[in-house]
């Protein structure tokens, strides 16, 4: 089962530098909200950090992030803001195992084929710690897939069928909200904002 879209990576990969270089590069206003359910310098996963900003906002707060994406030329454009190697992992390769305390993944998923998503959740699962925070995004859609302007697939979920996928699994909560705002494509969307905490014990 394929975890990634082809021509989606392929954008990323050709529009890179462009990519990063755009005027809302700067961290999300959820992410202060995600820190502050973990403990100063916890381990924290990206997932599509894209140009970095988000990463190089954790790091100058003391914690502990392994930048990650899936386009090896956006990688390496963060890792020029970084100014450290950044791994390119597709979400298919997440293999690790109670790893990480928090796993920020901001507009990433949201291009992950329907079919896949509820399998890279799993992953996500596997790899926090008990108490762990992941958070995710998606643009909110019909139920779905389809495609912008520059070829993009988006899996277009529904408040319901987010609850389903991540339902399988066992958290300790699941709370979802919703915002307005405009992505790469500056076409007016609506935003779903996942967080989940994994059962067990609270991450610090």
């Amino acid at each position: 089962m394929k975890m990634h879209d082809p021509d989606t990576l392929q954008f990323y990969d050709t529009t890179a530098e462009t990519y990063a270089r755009r005027e809302n590069a700067k961290p999300a206003k959820q992410l202060d909200g995600f820190l502050a359910r973990l403990a100063p310098g916890a381990d924290v996963l990206e997932l599509g950090c894209g140009s970095g900003h988000d990463a190089e906002a954790m790091i100058a707060k003391g914690f502990a992030v392994t930048p990650t994406d899936g386009s090896q030329e956006l990688a390496q454009q963060a890792g020029k803001r970084l100014g450290r190697s950044v791994q390119v992992l597709k979400f298919g390769d997440l293999e690790a195992q109670d790893q990480y305390d928090g796993v920020w993944a901001k507009a990433c998923l949201l291009h992950v084929p329907r079919e896949a998503l509820g399998e890279v959740v799993r992953r996500v699962h596997t790899a926090l710690r008990g108490g762990g925070v992941f958070y995710s995004s998606f643009k909110h859609g019909g139920g779905h897939a389809k495609r912008d302007k520059f070829g993009r697939y988006y899996n277009n979920p529904s408040r319901e069928w987010l609850e389903e996928v991540y339902g399988t699994l066992p958290w300790a909560s699941l709370s979802i909200e919703t915002s307005s705002g405009r992505g790469f494509d500056d076409e007016p969307a609506e935003f779903l904002h996942v967080t989940a905490i994994k059962a067990g014990d609270q991450a610090g």
